[in-house]
């Protein structure tokens, strides 16, 4: 059984910083690009970052690129999303998602598996 458990989401002042952890398991992690998007109300679930498990490839959205970092622990079969400088703009709803790739891929429908989600909230 696949399962993406969320941690660490929170209210935070503008220009602070949170970490996402998200704990896999059920998954051969080396054949998986994990992933984390977001949801704002009344928008469409959008990219953040996404990391290929075996190798360590990475890519960003240009929104967050500079100031989140994507990473892995092996040992642990977690992801992680360091989220510094945060603004306003994004609170939303993080989710973590696995897609069984070669490669990374940003769009949310390809992912297989999703995390239940965590509520980050920046206010200004």
């Amino acid at each position: 059984q696949v399962q993406l458990v969320e941690s660490g989401g929170g209210l935070v002042q503008a220009g602070g910083s949170l970490r996402l952890s998200c704990a896999a398991s059920g998954l051969t992690l080396s054949s998986y690009v994990m992933g984390w998007f977001r949801q704002a109300p009344g928008k469409e679930r959008e990219f953040v970052a996404a990391i290929r498990w075996s190798g360590g490839s990475t890519a960003y959205a240009d929104s967050v690129k500079g100031r989140f970092t994507i990473s892995r622990d092996n040992a642990k079969n977690t992801v992680y999303l360091q989220m510094n400088s945060l603004k306003p703009e994004d609170t939303a709803v993080y989710y973590c998602a696995a897609d069984r790739s070669r490669v990374v891929r940003r769009m949310f429908k390809l992912y297989e598996y999703w995390g239940q989600g965590t509520q980050v909230t920046v206010s200004s």
